[in-house]
């Protein structure tokens, strides 16, 4: 398992009966987690009287209840190498707050290939939300294109950009389908030395498209594959979806890349829980390697 385990704004502090206690900077919120199937006593405090707590309901969805956490507040990430990532954190719609830490992980590994490449590296994020992966290639010296069919998303991954002293980096921010974007770089003729992918289990772009990730992540991994230079870095699929382990993302990647040789790589992702010294396994990754 690959652990992000270089955080301080950010830690687990407690699971629980289908709940995690997170602190994120100086405010701790509860939140729902289906990998959470454990009963153990909640003795931390912050069980009780949390500044978030969104409370799943039985019929599909929830609610948030607060208790003095403001609309927005910020947290950094200390990247080596780099100036440290800000991001802007606000709870919004089915439990998120606009980042998912255990992707630290693959932001050093990724930062660490673009610091250490001997040439200007071209960098393509899809399914880019906040713009997390997005900051920390651009920070580690690539140029980056930031692909989401959300205008939303993209906004706040401009404002995390500025917030982390990025502004003037040289990222592209799109707002497309990606499918349909991807298709139209194979027919402009352009390459990229790294991508990244973190698709959803299930979406819809911007013009109604739908996405089911289960029919559709093998397609886009063969035209992404295209979508590579000659002598490519890296490339990183995500995924959440629990059909998915990592040995079917490392037969995809196998299977689409396999021109380039190289070497594939796929874990478990996940974050220390404080309270117990264990792990919690936040989704996986498959990493391919030059």
């Amino acid at each position: 398992m690959w652990i992000a385990n270089n955080w301080t704004d950010y830690e687990i502090l407690d699971t629980s009966k289908g709940e995690k206690l997170e602190r994120w900077g100086s405010y701790q919120l509860v939140r729902p987690d289906p990998q959470v199937i454990w009963d153990t006593p909640r003795t931390l405090s912050g069980w009780k009287k949390p500044n978030g707590h969104y409370h799943r309901s039985k019929k599909g969805g929830g609610e948030w209840e607060f208790r003095n956490l403001p609309e927005q507040w910020t947290i950094r990430y200390p990247l080596c190498g780099s100036t440290p990532l800000t991001f802007n954190l606000k709870p919004f719609s089915f439990k998120h707050t606009g980042l998912f830490p255990e992707q630290a992980a693959n932001w050093d590994w990724f930062g660490g290939l673009i610091k250490n490449a001997d040439h200007p590296v071209k960098v393509l994020n899809l399914f880019a939300y906040t713009g997390g992966a997005t900051l920390a290639a651009a920070a580690s010296g690539a140029a980056v294109t930031h692909v989401d069919a959300s205008k939303g998303m993209v906004g706040w991954a401009r404002e995390n950009a500025r917030s982390s002293g990025l502004a003037e980096a040289p990222i592209r921010w799109i707002v497309d389908d990606c499918m349909k974007f991807v298709e139209r770089e194979i027919r402009r003729g352009n390459h990229y030395d790294g991508i990244i992918m973190d698709p959803p289990s299930y979406g819809r772009g911007p013009k109604g498209e739908i996405w089911k990730i289960e029919d559709a992540i093998h397609p886009l991994i063969h035209l992404c594959a295209q979508l590579l230079n000659e002598k490519p870095l890296f490339f990183l699929v995500n995924s959440y979806t629990t059909g998915l382990a990592p040995a079917v993302l490392t037969y995809m990647i196998s299977l689409e890349l396999k021109s380039f040789g190289g070497t594939v790589d796929s874990q478990e992702i996940g974050l220390p829980v404080t309270s117990t010294g264990l792990v919690l396994p936040c989704g996986a990754s498959g990493r391919w390697t030059r």
